[in-house]
């Protein structure tokens, strides 16, 4: 495994989406873990932080097909999986696809739709695939969705079920930018102009070589043990009704040999472990409602700081 071009595949990705998104490196090198990892991104704040322009911004960089659904109450599941509709002119029924056949689809506002339609992501998502009338039909790869949502709104909205939240592969926040940052957005050209202009600046091959060759990045026992710590405090923790799952625990294994290797090693530190978890971790944890999501972070972060750090000559 070469870990430079792990290096230099992040140099690319970074530099190019913060054209678009300026001072948010960190939340667009975690948007590229997820996708490194197959996995799905749910981003939560407040309207106009950039979250659609990130995921535009990270859609074109990749060079990946991309999609935008506004998830509305009215929307059916067909509408997102696709239907069959009878063709006159061959007189038979024809599959049209939806737009979950790409390569980034957007869930803009994803807890504006009913459970109903919510729920018809979950096969794609887990399974990358959809079923209609009886028949499956493979999505392309790579496949990723993500999704947005406002957490301060929630007149109209139907809150996404746990069964749901576990399939993002990470939550994430972008927050508002320094003063300094904005005073430059705001005298710049039109952000949506920048991102038309955006190229893709790597490759297909590229792509395929990180998201096939990050598991050969070393993961020692100890720092499995250390992950499992965070893992097993989780479901030990009096405020929280249930921990963090077995796929949560896959997860935060995934994602830091990722981080290890865009960090240039081909061996796992506590550190990536540390970065990576409070992301994978605070939106799979159920509180039963009495405890808000900023004071679950809290607790994440407690968890985390709390776990013995194993030593390098141990």
């Amino acid at each position: 495994m070469e870990v430079s071009k792990f290096t230099e595949y992040r140099r690319k990705v970074v530099d190019n989406c913060s054209k678009v998104i300026v001072g948010k490196e960190e939340s667009i090198f975690l948007v590229l873990i997820c996708f490194i990892c197959s996995g799905h991104v749910l981003l939560e704040d407040v309207p106009g932080t950039g979250k659609t322009m990130l995921l535009r911004a990270f859609a074109k960089t990749i060079g990946g097909d991309f999609k935008r659904v506004q998830f509305t109450p009215d929307l059916l599941p067909s509408d997102l999986t696709g239907i069959h509709f009878f063709n006159q002119k061959l007189s038979e029924f024809e599959f049209r696809p939806g737009p979950l056949f790409t390569n980034v689809v957007l869930a803009d506002e994803i807890n504006r739709a009913t459970p109903r339609t919510q729920s018809s992501l979950l096969e794609a998502m887990e399974e990358r695939q959809v079923s209609v009338d009886g028949t499956t039909f493979p999505l392309q790869s790579p496949f990723m969705v993500m999704a947005t949502q406002n957490p301060l709104e929630s007149y109209g909205t139907f809150p996404l079920p746990e069964a749901q939240t576990d399939r993002f592969f990470m939550r994430l926040s972008l927050g508002y930018m320094t003063r300094e940052q904005e005073i430059s957005v705001l005298s710049r050209v039109s952000t949506i102009d920048i991102v038309e202009s955006l190229a893709q600046v790597v490759t297909d091959d590229e792509t395929e070589y990180v998201r096939n060759h990050f598991p050969n990045v070393k993961v020692t026992d100890d720092v499995v043990g250390y992950i499992m710590d965070i893992i097993e405090a989780t479901r030990n923790e009096s405020r929280f009704i249930s921990g963090a799952s077995t796929r949560g625990g896959m997860a935060l294994y995934k994602a830091s040999q990722v981080c290890a290797a865009m960090n240039g090693r081909d061996y796992c530190l506590p550190e990536d472990v540390r970065f990576v978890a409070p992301h994978i971790l605070a939106h799979r944890l159920n509180t039963g409602g009495g405890v808000g999501g900023e004071s679950t972070s809290d607790a994440i972060n407690r968890i985390i700081n709390k776990a013995t750090v194993p030593l390098e000559d141990s």
